[in-house]
Formats: C-alpha cells, structure tokens, sequence
C-alpha cells in the first residue's frame, strides 16, 4: 500500500482517494474556520483554489467535481425555493420588486460606464459585462437559514429578489448571445417568449400536481427524498431547453415544491441535511478550483479589469441595499444582511461568463481568436467570485447574528415560564405517522424536546400487547427524529385507554393532547365514550382529535369552522395559534368561518403573523356545516367545538361527530376542543407562548383579553 502511494502522480485520478480527500476538506475546515469565527464556506472555496489545478495540482476540475459542484449549485437555489414564506413573499412583493430593480439597475449601470467608458469595450461586450454584477447567489442562505430567521422581511425580499435579478441578467446573457451570433429578430423573441411561459407553466402548475400525487401515494422515505432530486434536474433541464439557465429551473422547482414540503417534516430535514452536508460543500470546493492566483500577478490589466468588476459589483450592491432600507424602512442590521446576502456573485456570474468567453467573433492579426468576454474579465471574475463571497459572508453572518439574537430577546419577553408539552395518543399502527407529522407541525419551532408519545396497555391484555405497545413507540421516535426533534415515549399500564392517558396529562403538564382516528371507523360509540367521559375530563388541556386519510403536506386548503362567541372561551387563543402554526407550516390556505365580531379579531392577528387566509361571515351553524359538507379533493377541514353554557351552537355541534363520519369521511378532519378551565394570565401567557415567531401577537392578545 506504501509503494502504491510512493507512486501516485498529481493530479491525482483515483475516485476513491479524491472522494476521501473531499471529504476531509468538508469535515475539518467548518470545524477548525468555527473557532476563529470565520465562516467555512469561504474555507472551503480557499481550500478548493489550494488543491485545484491552479493551486498544488493535487485535484483536477473534472467531470466528477464538476457534476456534484452543479447539484450543489441547484441545491442552493432550490432551499431559497423550498424555504420561502410564501405568504410573506405574496404580502412583500412589491418590496420584492422594488429591490431587484434597485439592485440590478445600480450595479449595471456601473459596470456599462466602466465597461464602455473606462475600459473600451465594445457596446454588446459592456452590456454583458454589465449584466455579471447585476445577479447575485444566495451562497450564505443555508447558514442564514440555520440561525431561525428565514421569515425575516429582509430575508424575505432578498430572496425574492434573487429570482428577478437572475431572470433579467440571464435574459440579457441569451439578448447578448444571440445579436453575437446575429440571430436577433421577431422570431427570436418570440420563440424566447413562448418558451419561457411554458416552462413557467409546467414547473409551477404540472409539478405540484404529479409530487401531491406521489406523496399521497408513496410512502416510502428514501423514494420520497430522490423524487425531489429528480424534480430538481428536471426543472433545470427544462430551463435549459427554455434557453435560460439551470439555476432558475432549480429555483422555480423550490417554488413548485414549496407547500408540498412542510418546514418542519422529516423530508425537509433530509433534503437540508443531504444538501447542506455533501452537494453544497463540494459546489463550493469547484468554485475554489477555478481562481488562479498567478493571472493577477502576471498581468497588471487583469488587477485593472478586476477592480472595476468589484467596485462596479459590490459597490453597486451596496448601494442598492441602502436605499432598499431607506425605503422600506429597516433597521441597519436589515439592510446590512441585504447587502450581504446580495453582494456574494457565484452562479449567475459564473454562467454569464464562460458562456461570453467561449463566444468568438472574430480572430486578430496574430490569429488569436477574439473573445466576446476576454481573458482579463475571465480571471478578473474569479476574484470577483472569491472576494464577493468573502464579503457576502463576513456581513452576512455578522448581521443575521444580531437580528437572530434581538428576535431571541423579544421571544424571552413575551413567553411565560409555562412551557409547551404535547402529548400524542398512539394507540393503532396505521395512524402513527400521521399524527407525529400533525404534532411536529402544530408545535412551536422552539420545542425540540418536550413531545411525548404514549401508549396505553390495559392490565388485563396480554404479552403481545406489549409488544405491540414498543413497535408503536418505537415508529413514533424515529418519525420524529427524522425531523430533528426528540419524541420521548411512555408506555403506560392502567385499566382503560382514558384514565391513563389522562394520568400522564398530570405527570407531565400537558398542554397539548392528539387522539387519532382509525380512518375506516372515525367516530365509533366507545371513542365517543372515551372522549366525553374521560378526556374531556380534562379541562386545562387543548384536545385535537384528528382524522387523516392522505399526508398533511397534500392538503391545498383548511376550512376552519369557528362558533359563535368562541373568542370567550379561555383557550380560544391557545387553540386558534395551533391552526395558525398548520397553515404557517405546511403553506396550505386556511379559509376561515364564523361570525363578523371573531373574523374581525382574525383579521387583526394575521396582519402581523401573515398566513394566506380568507375571512368568511356566516350567519348560522346549518350554514357552515353546509360549507363543510362542499369540500373537495384534497380539502381539510378544521372545527372548533364549543364549551358547554357559552355557545348557542352547542347543542347543534354535539352531532358534528355523526354528520362528519357520514359526509366527510374522505377528508382530513380535526375537531379542536380549547382547554375551558384555566386562569385568565395563564391563558394569554399560554397563548403568547404557543406562537413565540410572532411576538407581535401578543400585544393583540393582551388587548382583547382585557
């Protein structure tokens, strides 16, 4: 083994000792660039100029680097997709759209009078050249998004900028390349104009239809994960037969996706982890190999040319992410991380540049071909690509930091000491997963431990019983460690299903209790007992009792049924931040029923934790049943049931469970039953608690209580 590697030449060509060498890479530099502060992904494109064929020659850029470089690439671009609020990006959009005008005129303007006036570039050359610095990567959004402040408006409208900024330079990248190559005329627009809405059209409007279909079909994880994969490469591929770049399919396939995969399911965590931990690292690492260090010391022209690229492009970014916080108003840690999550120019950049350097349009005296973008603009992008992504993440992390930890301050004041403890009744194997994916959605994204499953053994059944309890447990556990978060299982020894669980609310605090129903039988005689002579027994906790016949992420649309007067009930507000967190956390539309008065404190809330809601009046309860009863495919639909004494519905409501196994049996349905014995302090604080990403809610809540 010692002389194999006394003979091994560089660069070296054998896959499994290059892979290893990656990886190495991978591991070490986050761990060693994290206790000096400096952010490793800038490690990482250093460390790929180092051992790249421009640095020690130990690796070579080839196929292999550059295949795993691109999916990295796409990965990027498809998380500022997946993970975008859309809700938020709908109420921001305009801000959106304002900023990619700021940000790719400022920069394009700068770079068409450098260009032209400064360094002499043909009219068609200085367009292109321009356009390199108008678009921008998302480089530093994985780590942005670790910090929890995704939902952020600056995040927010930089993300959403990004898709525009990229659309219009590389717009003007196909505009360049085609006059070039003298192919600019009606029929070129016209075929780029087609093919561009019927790309639009098949990602965003074909591709939801055959992954809801998958998802409600296949249920296996590892087919579930390369499904997205191959959604992402025929997205790109698409946008490449479209005559516009891979990177925005990758990032319109995120948009498809989008509420397809909710932020806090265990196929979200994997698609994050995968990219996070292998496909970007490696992006990252081929980016490294391209600098070559040695063009800048060789020709002063290429120092000349490189200077105007960063002036032109982070000065420009920077400007533009100014006026941006003027005009909206932002705080100067907003518009810092505007500026830098702008300022960094990888993929775009990137592209536009070697397709215009392998553009020739003439050859010189010495017949040496004559480049639409020369050598100089070449190397002087790969600088620009290492400084820009150096400055992107030193101010990018300084800035998400401080926002990350003022929205950690502001949640610190807001809740209450009582802590959050849900409790998931898994008493049949065919309903566990579902009702683990309903808890992981309706938590709060601050509770990573205090989830408990528990099961039930009557004393009088029999060994198997046992068993059968650890295989239901032990499902539940690895559901939910695959979304990161730690389910702790309890195995309980009583007399009835009840009184046992109802022991465990006491041992353990429980705010939170979800009961499934076995999908066939919904609500059977002995649940019905169970339910309103025992759990409902139980009057400081808030009761989901949830029916599932297909995934929650699958569901387009909630209609939630709100009673007369629900507002009075002391664990209205707990209950109704629950729906809250199902909307924000799966992107499903929420529809909501009931009367002028609770609509109108609906409408309050949700202009500060933004969700896409309707608001519907109505004036009887045979009329919101009837709206129940008009559900379609891949409807859900959410009830919230009334306390005895304070509603004139109650009555009406108490066949709810009857109408429902009859005339929505082949829906997602939730009865919601709010906690209707607690302190009135308890309860706003429980209600502050239940919602900490939106503190705002609390300053609402504390006004209507009083």
């Amino acid at each position: 083994m010692f002389l194999s590697i006394h003979h091994i030449s560089l660069p070296i060509e054998d896959p499994l000792l290059k892979f290893l060498i990656e990886l190495i890479i991978i591991l070490c530099i986050p761990l060693l660039l994290n206790k000096i502060k400096v952010p490793h992904l800038l490690g990482l494109i250093i460390a790929g100029a180092v051992i790249g064929p421009n640095g020690f020659g130990v690796l070579s850029r080839d196929s292999s680097v550059v295949v795993t470089g691109t999916t990295g690439l796409l990965y990027i671009m498809f998380l500022a997709g997946l993970e975008i609020d859309m809700a938020d990006f709908k109420k921001n959009k305009w801000k959106s759209i304002l900023f990619s005008l700021y940000t790719f005129t400022v920069p394009f303007v700068l770079g068409l009078v450098g260009g032209y006036y400064v360094l002499g570039f043909s009219f068609l050359t200085s367009v292109l050249f321009a356009s390199l610095f108008s678009s921008h990567t998302l480089i530093v959004y994985p780590m942005v998004s670790g910090l929890g402040i995704a939902k952020n408006l600056s995040v927010n409208i930089t993300v959403g900028g990004t898709m525009i900024t990229d659309v219009l330079s590389l717009l003007v990248l196909a505009v360049v390349v085609g006059m070039s190559q003298g192919e600019v005329g009606a029929a070129f627009w016209l075929k780029l104009s087609i093919s561009m809405i019927v790309f639009t059209l098949i990602v965003l409007l074909v591709f939801p239809i055959i992954a809801r279909w998958f998802f409600k079909n296949v249920e296996d994880k590892i087919s579930q994960y390369l499904f997205v994969i191959v959604m992402i490469y025929l997205a790109a591929l698409l946008a490449e037969l479209a005559g516009i770049e891979s990177i925005i399919g990758a990032f319109f396939a995120g948009l498809a996706l989008n509420r397809l995969i909710p932020h806090t399911s265990s196929l979200m965590n994997r698609v994050e982890f995968v990219g996070n931990a292998i496909f970007i690292p490696f992006f990252l690492i081929s980016v490294g190999m391209l600098i070559d260090f040695s063009a800048f010391i060789q020709s002063w022209e290429t120092l000349w040319v490189a200077a105007i690229m960063l002036i032109a492009s982070i000065g420009g970014k920077y400007f533009a992410a100014m006026l941006t916080k003027k005009t909206f108003k932002l705080t100067n840690d907003e518009g810092q991380l505007i500026f830098g999550m702008s300022s960094a120019s990888a993929a775009a950049t990137l592209a536009s540049v070697m397709v215009g350097y392998n553009i020739i349009i003439g050859e010189n005296d010495a017949g040496e071909p004559i480049r639409l973008l020369n050598d100089h603009v070449l190397n002087g992008s790969i600088l620009l690509i290492l400084i820009s992504c150096t400055v992107s993440s030193f101010v990018s992390m300084a800035s998400a930091q401080k926002i990350a930890e003022a929205d950690k301050d502001n949640k610190v004041s807001g809740n209450s000491e009582e802590k959050e403890n849900i409790l998931l009744a898994l008493n049949h194997e065919e309903t566990v997963e579902k009702i683990v994916n309903l808890g992981l959605i309706v938590k709060t994204s601050t509770n990573k431990d205090r989830v408990f499953a528990v099961n039930v053994i009557n004393e009088a059944e029999n060994e198997s019983s046992v068993k059968n309890a650890e295989k239901i447990l032990e499902t539940a556990v690895k559901a939910a460690s695959a979304a990161d978060v730690k389910l702790n299982p309890i195995t309980r020894h009583d007399n009835d299903t009840a009184s046992g669980i109802s022991n465990v609310i006491k041992e353990k605090e429980i705010t939170d209790l979800i009961i499934g129903l076995q999908g066939e039988k919904g609500f059977s005689a002995s649940f019905g007992y169970n339910l309103y002579n025992g759990y409902l027994q139980n009057k400081n906790i808030n009761l989901m009792v949830y029916h599932a016949v297909q995934p929650v992420s699958t569901i387009k649309k909630y209609v939630v049924l709100i009673p007369e007067n629900a507002e009075m009930d002391a664990g209205f507000f707990h209950s109704m931040l629950r729906i809250w967190n199902i909307g924000r956390n799966s992107g499903a539309k929420m529809n909501f029923y009931g009367k002028d008065k609770t609509m109108q404190i609906l409408k309050r809330i949700v202009k500060k934790a933004t969700i896409e809601a309707s608001f519907d009046i109505i004036s009887s309860w045979e009329e919101a049943q009837q709206t129940a009863f008009d559900l379609k495919e891949d409807d859900g639909l959410i009830i919230m049931m009334a306390n005895k004494g304070m509603h004139s519905y109650f009555a009406k409501m108490q066949e709810v469970p009857n109408l429902l196994n009859s005339r929505v049996s082949n829906n997602n349905y939730m009865l919601i039953y709010p906690f209707s014995k607690i302190e009135k302090n308890t309860a706003e604080k429980r209600a502050v608690s239940s919602h900490d990403d939106f503190a705002e809610i609390g300053k609402i809540i504390r006004n209507i209580f009083k």
